[in-house]
Order: C-alpha cells, then sequence, then structure tokens
C-alpha cells in the first residue's frame, strides 16, 4: 500500500496530464515544475469509533415559552414547564437540569412530591408522568393517559400518595402516586352540585383540602360554583354559587376562611360559618367612578393569601388592573394589611408562587419570598424588606435579553483570561439587589475533574457582545460590551443615510476572537468591522476609520488617462495619514456624481472618546455602498495577531487590511485572485482597450500610500494576474457568443425580475453566510448550464436550506424579461434595503438585500417564509422561459475537463464567486518552494482553495513602516462544493496553530530601560529538519467533501465524499482525546466525525433534524469533543461527542435530591387542639383504595410504564452505573465494619464469660456465710 501511494503521488507531481482541471487530485495551479516526490506520509492515528458517542450534556438560558411552576419547600428545588414540552429543575448554582417529554405537549401543571425526590406532570395531552429525581438525570416512572377527559388542574396534599386530577368536564379523579393506578373513587360533577341545577359548572380550575380537615376537598367550578366535598360521607358540605367566574382560590392556614379571585377584578374572601354570601368583596384596583359605579377591572387570575405571626397577612395577585389605562405593563401586587405595592414586570406573569417556611397547610405560612415565572424572565421578590427588592438570579437568564445572532465557542482557553474578563466586568454589574442569599438552593454540585477553561461568546440584535464563563458544564456573565458605542447615535432624518440604517444596524452576524492576543474582531449587519484590543486600563482614543469599496467589476475602471489629474491618485497625498484613513480604498471609482450616495450606513465618532478598561475599539472598517446600494454582506472574516492583518470578504470578492499601519493593502475580486490559474477558463471582462485591470487598479491605489515602492508592489500586483489580463482581455468581443444578452443600464424601474430570496445560515464565528449567483438571461432561452457552477437542491422538511445561497449585486443592469417571463414583484426603491435584523432565535433569518440583480440563487431558502417564488438551475421548469439543457446532468468532476460554448462562457463571466472561508497561516505558496512563508489560504463557492503568499517586514520597525506584499497565487485546490473550513496539520498528524502575537497591555506605564516590543509565537512545519522535509498538510472540506492535500506538491493525499443527498453545515478540525479528526454537522442532522489525515468516518449519529435555521447559523464544535447550538430563542443547548466525556457526564452533573428530615409539626398548644384548631386526620388508603372504592374503568386511562427508549435506557444505565459503583463502595464499607463489629463481639462474648465466671465462684463463695459476717 505504501509504495501504491507513492506511486500515486509520483503521478501526481509529475505527469503533464495533471493539470488544474484534473478532477482526480483536484489540485495543483497550471503544470508542476520539477517539485520533488513527497515521501510517504505515515501518520499513527489513536482515534477509534469507541472514542466517541454523541449526547446532551446541558441546557443554559431561559426556558422558552413557560407555562407552569412548582416548588419543593424542603428539597429548595423549583420546576418549569414549557409549551414544548420541557421540564427545567433548577437549585443552587450548578444544579440545573432539563427534562424533555417525548411527546412534546406543553407541560400544564407540575407538582413536586414533596421532599420525597420525584415530580408529577401533567400535560396537554392529557397524560400524567412521574419523575424521577433522585438521580442526576431524572427519567420517567410511569405514565397514565386519560383517553375520555381532558386534565384541567392537579393537586397533591403533602404527605400523600393520593392525587387529585380535575377535569374539563368538571369531575374529580383520583390516582395512586406508587403504582400510577386510577382509583374507583370518583367525585361526578352532576353529584357535586344540586339537582336543581340545570346548567353545567365548567371545568374544574381549582382543587385543595382544607387544612383543617384533610377529609374535605375544595372544589373550584369555572363558572363560579364552589362546593366543599366530604370525602368521607361522598356528599357536599355546603354549594358557593357566585355571579363571576373564578380563576383561583386559597385557604387561610386555619381552614376558616379562604379566598377567591374572579374575572371582573374582584376578591372574594368566604367564612365557613355563612357561606350565602361573601364576607368581604373587594376591587383592589377599582375606583368609584362620579356616576358611582366601579370601573371595570381585568381578571385576577391568581391570588395567594398567606398568614404570618407577627404582622398582617399577605395577599399576593397578579392581574386586577381597570381597563382605562392602555398600554400599562403586567403587575403583581402585593396587599400587606393596608399598604399596596404594585410591582410592574417586563413581560406578561405566566405564574407566580410564594415560599413559605413551612410545607404544613394548617401552620402559619411565614411567606419570605415570590417567584415570578414572566414569558422571558424569571424574577424572585424578597418579602422580608419593605421595599420588596428582587433577588440576584444566579442563572443565565439573560442570555436574550437582545436576540442572539451569532455563537462561538471556545474551549481550553488560557487560564488567565476568564478571571481578567470576570473581574473588569464585575464593575458594571447591576446595583440595589436584596442582600439576602438565593433562596433557592436545592441539590449539591461540585466542580469536576475534568475541567478546562471555556468561553462562550454571544453577538445581539442590539450590537452587544457578551463573554460567558462555560467551565464545568455552567455558564456565567463574564463580560460585556456594546458595539453601538463606536458609532454615533442616528439622528431621524438624516438623508441617505437615514434611510439605509435599518432597526437593528448594529447588529452581530460573525465574530473573530484569539485569545492568546485577546484581539477581538466583530462583523455586524451593515457591512461594518470593528476590531479591539484588550485593555486593563482606561484610555482617551480616537477611534480610526476605514471604508472600502469592495465591488470589482472590470467595465467600471476608468482608463489611466481619465485619472492622471485625479487629486485622489496623485502622490502628493499619498503620506497624509488622513487622506487614506478616510478615503475609499477601492479598485472601482467613479465620478462624483455616482459616489455621492455612496455613505456608509453608520458613522463612526471622529472625537476623542474615553474608553472604559476591557475591550476598547481600535479600527472600524465600512464597506461603501454602490450607486446609493448598501452594501453586500461580509461573509468571511480572519484576523492575525502575529501579522497584524485583517483579511475579509463577500460575494464581491476579498479585501486584506494591516490594522498596525491602518491601510488597505489588499482589494480585488476573486477572480482576479486566480490569474493565469482560473479552473473555469473564464475570460476578463474588459472590452475596452485603454481600460485597465482590476489588479493594477489596486496596485495603484496602494501605490499613492507606499510611493516609495511603488515599482515593486506594481510588479506583485502584475504578476497576480498578468496572464489573465494580456491577451484574453483584447479578443473579449470577438469571443462573446452572438446569442448572449446584454445588460440594460437600471434596474430600479424594472419589476420583472426574480426574486432577492435572503436566508442567512451563520454557523458562528468563521462560518460561512455565502451565496452564489447562477445568472440567466434573454426570454425563452434555453441555456445549458455547466455542472460545475450547479449545484444539487437540497430540501430539509420541505424547505430549501443550502448555505450557499443569496442574491449578489454584480452591479450591472440587466435585460428585462420578456411578456413571458415571470412577474415578480420586489420591495420599491424608496423603501429601507435592510430588513429588520432578525435574531438567530427566529426561524426566518434575514441578511440585508440591496437593489441587485434578482437571479434565481444557487438554492432558494425557506420559500415559504419569504412568501416568494423562488427558481433553483437544479429544478427542470420544461414550461418556464428559463430551462436547463439535459447536459447539465453530467457530473460535476467530469465537467471540470469539459470544454465549453461561448453561450455557456458568458454565463461563467457573470457568475459571482463568493470568499466563504479565510484562513493565515505559515504554508507554502507554491509548488517549488523550499521553505514556508506567511500565506493567506482562501476558500470560494465555487470549491475553490486557493493560497496567497505574503511578505511581511520582520523586524518591528520595519513592519510599522514597510508595506506588506503579495505574490501570485500559486496553489488552487479543488473540491465539491462550497468550502466550509480550512486547517494544517505537520506530517505527524499536529494541527498546526497559527501564529499570534503575545498580548501586551498597549495603554500601561512603558519602562523608558525596557521598551516593550511585539513577541511573536509561531508554530510553523518547519521549525526542524525532518519535518522540513515532509513539508506539511492541509485539510479542506467543503459542503460536499473533504480532502487532505500534501504541501508543496499540492498532491491529494485522501478525499472523503461526506454528503450525497443533503450538505454540510458546520466543519471544524477540533481536538479530541490528544489527537485530532474533523467535525461536521450537516443539515439532515447528522453529526459526523473523520479521522486525520485518512478521513476514515469514525462517527456517524442521526441526531437533530434542521428544523429552522437557528440552528444552523448557530452550531459550532470546540476542542474537547464538544459542540453547542441554540436550541430556541432563550436556550443555549450543549452537546458532547466524546466517550470521555460521557462517561465523566454523571460524576460533573448536580444531584437535585438530598436526604432531607421533613420539619416536624408545630405543636399548637393545649387551648386550640382542645377547642378543635388541629387538624382532622384520615385513612385515605382505607377510603380510596382498591378494597372499598372497587377498580376504575379501564377505558377511562391507560397505564404506561417507565422509558423504554434507547434514552431512558442510556438514561438509567448511567445511573445504575454510579449507583452500582456507590452500592460497591458502601458493601467494602459495610463488611468492614461488619468485620470490627464481629471481633468486638467476640471480645464482649470473652468478657462475658470470664465475668459470669467470677460471679459464679464468687457465689459460690459467699453462699454459705451469714450477713454479720461479710
Amino acid at each position: 500500500m505504501r509504495k501504491f501511494r507513492k506511486v500515486l503521488d509520483g503521478l501526481t507531481t509529475s505527469s503533464p496530464a495533471s493539470t488544474l482541471g484534473s478532477p482526480s487530485c483536484g489540485s495543483g495551479a497550471g503544470t508542476p515544475t520539477a517539485a520533488p516526490t513527497p515521501k510517504e506520509i505515515d501518520v499513527q492515528e489513536t482515534l477509534q469509533s469507541e472514542n466517541f458517542q454523541l449526547c446532551k450534556t446541558v441546557r443554559h438560558g431561559f426556558p422558552n415559552q413557560p407555562t407552569a411552576l412548582a416548588f419543593d419547600p424542603v428539597q429548595k428545588l423549583l420546576a418549569i414547564g414549557s409549551r414544548s414540552g420541557g421540564v427545567r429543575i433548577l437549585g443552587r448554582p450548578g444544579v440545573d437540569c432539563y427534562c424533555q417529554h417525548d411527546s412534546g405537549a406543553a407541560v400544564l401543571q407540575l407538582q413536586f412530591l414533596i421532599n420525597e425526590g420525584a415530580l408529577v406532570t401533567a400535560c396537554a395531552d392529557d397524560t400524567l408522568h412521574l419523575w424521577n429525581l433522585r438521580q442526576r438525570r431524572p427519567a420517567i416512572l410511569h405514565s397514565l393517559k386519560f383517553n375520555r377527559e381532558r386534565i384541567t388542574f392537579c393537586h397533591l396534599p403533602f404527605q400523600s400518595k393520593w392525587l387529585y386530577v380535575g377535569t374539563e368536564r368538571g369531575n374529580t379523579h383520583i390516582v395512586n402516586i406508587e403504582s400510577f393506578i386510577l382509583s374507583g373513587y370518583v367525585i361526578m360533577w352532576n353529584k357535586a352540585i344540586e339537582l336543581a341545577t340545570k346548567t353545567h359548572p365548567g371545568p374544574v380550575v381549582h382543587l385543595s383540602d382544607s387544612p383543617k380537615d384533610e377529609g374535605k376537598l375544595l372544589i373550584g367550578f369555572e363558572s363560579g360554583t364552589i362546593v366543599q366535598w366530604d370525602l368521607r360521607g361522598k356528599k357536599a358540605d355546603f354549594r358557593i354559587y357566585y355571579d363571576e367566574a373564578i380563576h383561583s382560590a386559597s385557604w387561610h392556614h386555619e381552614g376558616k376562611q379562604f379566598m377567591c379571585s374572579h374575572s371582573d377584578g374582584s376578591l372574594t374572601l368566604w367564612n365557613l360559618r355563612n357561606t350565602t354570601k361573601p364576607f368581604q368583596v373587594t376591587f383592589p384596583h377599582g375606583k368609584i367612578q362620579k356616576d358611582g359605579r366601579k370601573e371595570s377591572c381585568k381578571p385576577i387570575l391568581k391570588v395567594e393569601y398567606k398568614t404570618t405571626r407577627n404582622s398582617e397577612p399577605f395577599v399576593i395577585f397578579s392581574g386586577g388592573l381597570s381597563y382605562d389605562k392602555a398600554g400599562r405593563r403586567p403587575t403583581l401586587t402585593i396587599m400587606h394589611g393596608k399598604a399596596i405595592t404594585v410591582l410592574e414586570m417586563d413581560y406578561p406573569i405566566v405564574e407566580f408562587m410564594a415560599l413559605c417556611e413551612t410545607p404544613y397547610i394548617n401552620e402559619v405560612q411565614e411567606p419570605y419570598a415570590v417567584v415570578v415565572l414572566l414569558e422571558k424572565d424569571l424574577i424572585v421578590v424578597d418579602l422580608t424588606q419593605n421595599s420588596f427588592p428582587i433577588f440576584e438570579n444566579p442563572y443565565p437568564m439573560d442570555i436574550h435579553e437582545s436576540p442572539v445572532t451569532c455563537t462561538a465557542y471556545f474551549a481550553d482557553c488560557p487560564p488567565d483570561i476568564i478571571p481578567i474578563l470576570y473581574s473588569i466586568g464585575a464593575k458594571h454589574k447591576k446595583t440595589g439587589y436584596s442582600h439576602k442569599e438565593w433562596p433557592i438552593s436545592g441539590g449539591t454540585w461540585t466542580l469536576g475533574s475534568h475541567t478546562y477553561p471555556e468561553i462562550i461568546i454571544t453577538g445581539h440584535a442590539d450590537g452587544t457582545i457578551k463573554f460567558w464563563d462555560a467551565s464545568a458544564i455552567t455558564l456565567q456573565m463574564l463580560y460585556k460590551m456594546k458595539t453601538s458605542k463606536v458609532f454615533e447615535k442616528p439622528k431621524p432624518g438624516e438623508g441617505r443615510a437615514a434611510e439605509l440604517v435599518e432597526e437593528d444596524p448594529f447588529a452581530v452576524q460573525m465574530v473573530s476572537w484569539c485569545p492568546q492576543s485577546r484581539m477581538f474582531c466583530v462583523v455586524g449587519i451593515s457591512a461594518h468591522i470593528i476590531l479591539y484590543h484588550f485593555s486593563k486600563y482606561e484610555a482617551n482614543t480616537q477611534i480610526e476609520s476605514l471604508e472600502v469599496r469592495l465591488q470589482c467589476e472590470s467595465e467600471d475602471v476608468i482608463s489611466p488617462s481619465e485619472n492622471e489629474n485625479d487629486p485622489c491618485f496623485s502622490e502628493s497625498g499619498s503620506h497624509s495619514p488622513q487622506a487614506h484613513h478616510q478615503q475609499s480604498v477601492s479598485p472601482v471609482s467613479g465620478t462624483t456624481e455616482g459616489n455621492k450616495h455612496s455613505i456608509p450606513c453608520l458613522k463612526v465618532k471622529d472625537r476623542m472618546v474615553r474608553v472604559p478598561p476591557g475591550y476598547q475599539a481600535e479600527l472600524v472598517i465600512q464597506l461603501q455602498g454602490i450607486d446609493g446600494e448598501p452594501p453586500q454582506q461580509i461573509t468571511s472574516l480572519d484576523i492575525n495577531s502575529a501579522y497584524g492583518l485583517l483579511a475579509f470578504g463577500n460575494c464581491n470578492g476579498l479585501a486584506v487590511v494591516d490594522y498596525l499601519q491602518k491601510t488597505v493593502l489588499l482589494c480585488m475580486s476573486t477572480l482576479d485572485l486566480y490569474g493565469a490559474a482560473d479552473p473555469y477558463q473564464r475570460l476578463t471582462r474588459s472590452p475596452r482597450r485603454h481600460r485597465q485591470s482590476t489588479s493594477e487598479f489596486c496596485m495603484r491605489g496602494l501605490s499613492n500610500f507606499y510611493s516609495d515602492s511603488k515599482k515593486r508592489i506594481r510588479t506583485s500586483y502584475q504578476s497576480l494576474t498578468e496572464l489573465s489580463d494580456n491577451q484574453q482581455s483584447f479578443d473579449m468581443e470577438r469571443s462573446k457568443s452572438p446569442t448572449s444578452v446584454h445588460y440594460p443600464t437600471s434596474l430600479h424601474n424594472d419589476p420583472r425580475i426574480l426574486p432577492e430570496p435572503v436566508a442567512s445560515l451563520r454557523a458562528s464565528h468563521c462560518s460561512p453566510v455565502f451565496y452564489l449567483l447562477d445568472n440567466v438571461k434573454g426570454p425563452g432561452r434555453k441555456l445549458s448550464l455547466p455542472t460545475d457552477l450547479k449545484t444539487d437542491l437540497d430540501h430539509v422538511n420541505g424547505h430549501c436550506t443550502s448555505p450557499t445561497s443569496q442574491p449578489c449585486s454584480a452591479g450591472k443592469p440587466r435585460a428585462q424579461m420578456g411578456a413571458e417571463g415571470p412577474r415578480l414583484t420586489r420591495r420599491g426603491p424608496g423603501r429601507p434595503p435592510f430588513r429588520k435584523a432578525q435574531s438567530a432565535a427566529c426561524m426566518e433569518i434575514s441578511l440585508p438585500v440591496s437593489h441587485t440583480e434578482g437571479y434565481a440563487s444557487r438554492r432558494a431558502m425557506l420559500q415559504q417564509l419569504h412568501g416568494v417564488t423562488m427558481y433553483s438551475h437544479d429544478e427542470h421548469h420544461t414550461g418556464a422561459p428559463y430551462c436547463w439543457s439535459e447536459k447539465a446532468a453530467e457530473s460535476r468532476e467530469n465537467s471540470f475537463s469539459r470544454s465549453r460554448s461561448s453561450s455557456v462562457s458568458s454565463i461563467d463571466r457573470d457568475t459571482k464567486e463568493a470568499v466563504t472561508t479565510l484562513q493565515f497561516g505559515e504554508s507554502y505558496g507554491r509548488k517549488s518552494d523550499a521553505l514556508t512563508t506567511p500565506c493567506l489560504w482562501v476558500g470560494t463557492s465555487l470549491g475553490i482553495a486557493l493560497v496567497i503568499p505574503m511578505s511581511i517586514p520582520t523586524d518591528q520597525e520595519e513592519r510599522m513602516e514597510e508595506p506588506v506584499t503579495f505574490g501570485p497565487s500559486g496553489a488552487v485546490l479543488m473540491l465539491k462544493g462550497s468550502v466550509l473550513h480550512l486547517s494544517f496539520l505537520d506530517c505527524s498528524g499536529t494541527l498546526i496553530q497559527s501564529p499570534y502575537e503575545v498580548w501586551r497591555d498597549i495603554n500601561a506605564a512603558e519602562d523608558p530601560d525596557r521598551p516593550r516590543k511585539r513577541k511573536l509565537v509561531h508554530f510553523s512545519p518547519s521549525s526542524s529538519q525532518e519535518t522540513y522535509a515532509d513539508g506539511h498538510l492541509a485539510v479542506v472540506c467543503s459542503e460536499k467533501q473533504a480532502k487532505v492535500f500534501l504541501m508543496p506538491s499540492q498532491s491529494c493525499l485522501f478525499v472523503h465524499n461526506i454528503t450525497e443527498s443533503s450538505f454540510v453545515l458546520r466543519a471544524d478540525v477540533v481536538s479530541v482525546c490528544n489527537s485530532v479528526c474533523l467535525a461536521c454537522f450537516c443539515a439532515n442532522g447528522h453529526v459526523m466525525t473523520l479521522s486525520l489525515p485518512s478521513l476514515r468516518p469514525l462517527m456517524d449519529v442521526n441526531y437533530l433534524p434542521l428544523t429552522d435555521m437557528r440552528i444552523a447559523r448557530t452550531f459550532c464544535f470546540t476542542n474537547g469533543g464538544q459542540a453547542l447550538y441554540l436550541s430556541s430563542p432563550t436556550e443555549i443547548q450543549r452537546i458532547t461527542y466524546s466517550q470521555e466525556m460521557c462517561d465523566n457526564l454523571q460524576d460533573m452533573l448536580g444531584e437535585l435530591f438530598i436526604p432531607i428530615e421533613t420539619p416536624e409539626v408545630q405543636n399548637r398548644g393545649f387551648l386550640k387542639g382542645f377547642f378543635g384548631g388541629n387538624a382532622t386526620t384520615f385513612d385515605r388508603e382505607e377510603l380510596f383504595g382498591e378494597a372499598s372504592a372497587g377498580k376504575a374503568s379501564r377505558s377511562l386511562a391507560q397505564h404506561i410504564p417507565g422509558q423504554a427508549g434507547m434514552e431512558g435506557m442510556k438514561v438509567a444505565a448511567g445511573g445504575v452505573v454510579g449507583e452500582l459503583a456507590r452500592a460497591r463502595i458502601a458493601l467494602d464499607e459495610r463488611g468492614q465494619r461488619l468485620g470490627e463489629l464481629e471481633e468486638r463481639t467476640a471480645l464482649m462474648m470473652t468478657s462475658a464469660e470470664s465475668f459470669s465466671k467470677h460471679a459464679h465462684e464468687l457465689m459460690l463463695k459467699c453462699k454459705d456465710k451469714k450477713w454479720y459476717q461479710f
């Protein structure tokens, strides 16, 4: 096999037929030179399939769409149910457990078995579930499905095993918690009410047993009927008929009074001595009007009546406000004696619950806090202080404070970064919280042994960036900053710029972070990039800004004769720093009329600003619009602190910025990057003889910044594309097809164009959001599209979900369609070109749209959400004016070497090739290179990975003065689908990290004796003589396949087709178990890992189908076998694909249940007991058991045993393993103790025998003696 591989490598590197378009290896730029044949690459791969297992670890954030709330007053645990069937159980910080019902039905109600380690959930599918909380991952023990009635309310008395269940029909059933079997005892609605009543009382809305007598059950019906049912006598003690509907009821602890809340905003207090009318009726928020009538109020949805020993009772309720004040926020009212406190909430109240000291309902309650569950927040109010402050929430419940738009995950960070971020972030925390400890303190959690520093970064729609400490499967806020502070506040009605500003102009699109150098880069939705450096000191600074016009069309470049007198290109201004800081550095320049509307949407602050410690803005880069249109979105980004460079690209091209010198080094289209190495053999569009090439224009603009190096830079840039612009440009007009359609001059008045589907699939800080245009023009023409520009339309759940489809502005007019063309409307010129920035939490992820050519995208995304008809090149529209030839059905691999007609070439020339991924690193730019040099690897949407070598001055002073130059592209590698990820390995299979600069605080006081210098760390594959001979490996992953290339020979060593029916959304090279692998997440929900460098499949799990764009936009891998995604608009789900972490997960999770003794009943005193104050107990087992009540009808409810699925088995197995280990230890200890006990017993027996012997001897000795002889 080794010899065979050597032969293949030799053929790859030396065969004349191995040209650029070779589908076999997909490598090489031009005819190879006499490069040395690569030696055998023998990497010992240690990863096996046994090292991988996929499972969920923990879920962070606020439960999405909460519906129910419960609290265990003894265990101090809080449970929250959600509409999607999830249950979150919270205790002390670190104790956070998520459970999910398989049915996905909404949770209606939760009931703790207080101090029993169990929880009952009632779901919307009329099923009751019993959860076991005595294991770290709770599991369902029993389920009971009601078939004929719908569940509306449940009540479980303290220390009782009988659950009362009210239904929509008004009946009350009783369930045995231990066996989860329905009792034969039923309280029918027609027996509960009087026979004379002709109307149905409605569903049961309340059930509670009397504090005075457990044999009395209070039943509340929705219509306003209240019945106290005698369980022993099976009859009603009293019935109350009230005019207003009842929402809730609450007992006084003595059992002599109870309070009800009603739909008219009133509270009624009833005394059991006289139930004919309410003892008291109050409208807490209802005022008496001038005519003497009470103003109408909203319903009071819930009331709680709690007593205290030393003060007046608390009456706490939600709702009840008057209707006259529109727009008032939801409120929680606390009535304590005559004082009424109204607490306004930011979101509607879902549920609230008073926390009391005792679990017994017949004792003084002594409430100390109120838990308020809102739609998007959880608040706990301190009742022990008069101002009712709230507790500081220790859980990460504010992830969704502004909608999350992107995520990034970094594991194994430098250990010093978390403490310093926390110390700076702690200075900006809010104050005014209660000084008492968080009352929800149940469970135990300890820091596991398998922990390392982890940081999660979230970007938000309002421009906020949040750093989270994610170590040890917890989540805690570290640091927060606002990118909007860099810009001036947009003023309303401020001309064209105001029209371009959308509702969320600062929304974060992607982030890039270097933990070692602490450089941080943010890409915003307004096509802007902000570069931050970290400092522990505050400073006064002025933010530098650059404007880049990344629109590279050769026809728009003016000739040299037209710009000779242009002051923008004169050398006199090239030495002024302000000139190039503010001017538009671009390969495109037009007249004043053409540029007058090219104003950035946001204005950077141009004055000195005082910045606090932390991340401080250093540079802002803004893309300019073209002809008044907004710029295209930035699709890729990479920053390298060692080089001092920042690269970014979009569907128009690539730009490289030197952030040390604050200049633009490179700004050109993707096509110009190839030079003569274009694998598609496209012809440049330069029909005019005297018009210069785009690359020459870039070079010329750059030369103005460095006039002393103009000649050298010009030569470098001309060599980049000299072969593309020599002969072909002069023969362009002759090579055009006679049937090719020319473009008109305007688009604004043409409504008959194809739609502009906009859907972003940003997965993380480096994953692509890119789009490919396949332009089709001419009414009624059949065009043969080459398959290398054509990809399949992948459907997921009926939606088109490829991440590589977005219309890109070509900056060119297009011809009008014929009358038979489809009429599809687009937004008018007066409408703002940006949609509202949607968060990644939304189903529809929208990116800015411009007045561009509305071509059919390569894959149209979510056409039903956008409400437009979308066309794909993969769909054969036989009756439509746009039809594809059957020749397009050939494979893409074979089409690379296929000859093309002139009509096809006209399409190729108009195709936009987006830059989808970028990576700086030490590599070989050409096959003939003997040493590594700094390079920029560029991946595109056409499946091309090309290498651009760079020349960077090594001396620090020269680096700040001399320019960075770029060489011609020497390596072009080809894959199927858009390139997603680039990484490098040495020949031993070790991941080569990008070089970086060691962090230094630029605001710290400088020592004159020891001037600060840049300290760079390089990870070059040529650091030793042995590795130098081998070169290094380049791992390139696209939507469809992964390839491993050997550099500098550019030979393809391994290739693996990842998927045929779907496409990869996210790919990363990560470290697992002291080795590396390629992790991929596909649109069909599969999570895969491939070994490196052999690309051998290690794991393929159908984990999560792509149900919405949120998952695809936020899914990201990291080292240590971990990943995360936004599972809902408010929650982050973390998963692991490492077997080692799955094995240790049980030890990392917190314990929910702790054995605690139940509090004893308070001694109420002799007098209260004598006069009937004590509660009466009765035997429920005797009353509800099968012996006395009989069996319930089998058709009424169906018993379902505990989980039998794989997930339940895994959970149970994990729990059993831990329990067995603990049981084994306990048995060993018990055996040791039994041995010690046996020894002690033997000693005691010997001692007893000796004592008995001596006693017998003494008895015999004294037997015959008289009393006076002693």
